[in-house]
């Protein structure tokens, strides 16, 4: 075998190798995000409004507010079969404004004209994540929200 046969075995040896690596890492988020997901809870706007309307004690003030926390919520027309997955540091907050017309104009119309959804919300601490453009470009990625669903990119980059 000639040196430069060696070296193009090499080369392709060493992109085969590259390539293995990035599929299986691939399926080890996909296989993360799933699991994040089954572990989150899932809601009805009906019982997500019922959570952000109560109250603490006497004070006036929604729980929602003292229990908000930062990472990504997907919302599921469950009547379109469409995801929209987005991230926020204060995730309760931002589902409200997308369920009263503060966000995703096309999510809001569907919710308003009676399409049915489901809420899911997964924490960025604790997911195992870095970032909340990581934890939601996987997101992203897992519901394909960007090609059959709502969102109009692969998310933010870091």
């Amino acid at each position: 075998m000639t040196k430069e046969a060696i070296i193009v075995l090499s080369i392709t040896a060493v992109y085969l190798l590259y390539l293995l690596i990035r599929v299986l890492r691939g399926r080890s988020v996909k296989r993360r995000v799933r699991a994040l997901a089954r572990n989150a809870v899932e809601m009805s706007p009906e019982a997500f409004f019922r959570l952000r309307n109560k109250t603490q004690g006497n004070s006036r003030e929604h729980i929602s507010k003292k229990y908000d926390y930062e990472g990504v919520y997907i919302l599921y027309n469950k009547t379109r079969h469409m995801y929209y997955v987005g991230q926020a540091l204060n995730v309760l907050s931002r589902i409200n404004q997308h369920l009263t017309g503060h966000g995703n104009g096309d999510v809001y119309a569907d919710f308003k004209y009676g399409d049915r959804f489901s809420i899911t919300s997964i924490r960025l601490r604790g997911s195992g994540h870095a970032t909340l453009n990581e934890l939601e470009r996987h997101c992203i990625a897992q519901y394909k929200a960007d090609s059959t669903g709502y969102n109009k990119t692969r998310g933010n980059k870091d």
